[in-house]
């Protein structure tokens, strides 16, 4: 028998992705000063990042990174259990227990290796973990690393979510679900979820990465906007590196789960600690998060003044009242081509396509943030209706 050849295997699954029109093309910034960003030395305004409030470039947010930095030095050194933990994560972690009203909170480099961690050391085999058609692609496989039975309900459906408990009665059971979900830009209906958790003596996790910073009161996310607290949802997952401008992530939640997971969860044992400049300058990131409201404020306007403006001119947004505004394209190409379109313009929109989303979604993922002003909010939506139109005019005019 002769095996495959791993470089034909892969030259075959790249041709196929040119022939769909999805291949991959990884950019360089070369630097950015507010909303802008210059690229293969041109500007554009960026309008697919996920820093909602403005915070990644703040003078305190890199000031605090600069000053620790000074201070310790630029690694990690080791894992938090050797000898890695530090002062400044200690102090990250109770900032963001005390505003997320949590009893404890742990810090992770990476959202990813969160939901990796949590779902290996919380079930294994014969237990159950139900997910949301759309969750973000960790949690499924945090699943899958936890040897666990991994079904899918359709998304939203939380009459699919009890039917999967259901028929899996014997072993633990966690559902699993987005707070606000980052491809569409709606929120999971959390507070049926914690009630068919409770039914159904499941565990609910909330991965809330695109919602804590923006969502709720005091930007405590999608959890304390729903009214729950840790008691009905026992874990939730905040990251540092969207609304937060910063990077990593902290679960926080049920005190003897997260003990738990910080002595027996592989992501989080067997990995380098993010460097204490890091933590420091994700606290203060925080710190501004928790005071400045008008952050917020003025984010939720310029989503309603977007909106707004997407209907005068005929633009099909998904329904999303959060910074993420997807306007659906179906195929890929023509997704691909209103991106390409709209940086000839000097906007910066991200073509999202297949297998991020599901099949015949393709989209722009157009995302808002504290630092985009009116005009340039009304400059990209006159952008997306002119790319629109030429798009619709070389159709019309192509014989069949």
């Amino acid at each position: 028998m002769q095996r495959p050849d791993i470089h034909d295997r892969i030259e075959a699954q790249r041709l196929e992705r040119e022939a769909h029109g999805r291949i991959r093309v990884r950019r360089s910034v070369v630097r950015r000063d507010g909303v802008g960003c210059e690229v293969d030395g041109r500007w554009l305004l960026d309008f697919c990042g996920n820093d909602y409030l403005g915070l990644a470039q703040h003078f305190a947010v890199v000031d605090a990174l600069q000053d620790s930095a000074a201070r310790n030095g630029a690694g990690g050194v080791a894992s938090h259990l050797v000898c890695g933990h530090h002062a400044a994560h200690d102090a990250l972690e109770q900032e963001m227990a005390d505003w997320l009203g949590t009893p404890r909170a742990l810090l992770f480099g990476s959202g990813y290796t969160a939901n990796l961690a949590v779902v290996q050391s919380l079930l294994g085999d014969g237990d159950t973990c139900v997910q949301d058609k759309l969750n973000h692609a960790s949690l499924i496989d945090a699943a899958r690393l936890a040897d666990c039975r991994l079904r899918r309900y359709p998304h939203g459906d939380v009459e699919g979510a009890i039917r999967q408990l259901r028929a899996l009665p014997e072993g633990a059971a966690m559902i699993a679900t987005d707070g606000v979900f980052s491809m569409d830009g709606d929120i999971a209906p959390l507070r049926e979820l914690a009630l068919v958790a409770r039914a159904q003596h499941a565990m609910l996790y909330v991965d809330d990465a695109h919602g804590v910073g923006v969502h709720g009161p005091d930007g405590r996310g999608s959890v304390a906007a729903a009214r729950l607290d840790a008691g009905q949802v026992p874990l939730q997952l905040a990251t540092l590196g969207k609304a937060l401008g910063s990077h990593g992530a902290v679960l926080c939640g049920d005190a003897a789960l997260i003990q738990h997971i910080s002595e027996t969860a592989r992501p989080y044992i067997y990995t380098t600690a993010l460097p204490p400049a890091q933590a420091a300058a994700a606290l203060a990131a925080v710190k501004l998060a928790r005071r400045e409201q008008w952050r917020r404020d003025k984010l939720q306007e310029s989503i309603a003044h977007f909106r707004a403006g997407a209907q005068k001119l005929g633009l099909s947004l998904l329904p999303s009242d959060t910074p993420i505004q997807p306007l659906l394209c179906g195929d890929d190409r023509t997704a691909s081509a209103m991106s390409a379109a709209l940086e000839q313009s000097g906007f910066w929109v991200a073509a999202i396509r297949p297998p991020t989303v599901p099949e015949g979604s393709a989209r722009l993922r157009i995302t808002l943030s504290t630092g985009h002003d009116r005009l340039q909010i009304d400059a990209l939506l006159h952008g997306l209706a002119r790319a629109r139109d030429q798009l619709s005019g070389r159709r019309a005019a192509t014989p069949a």
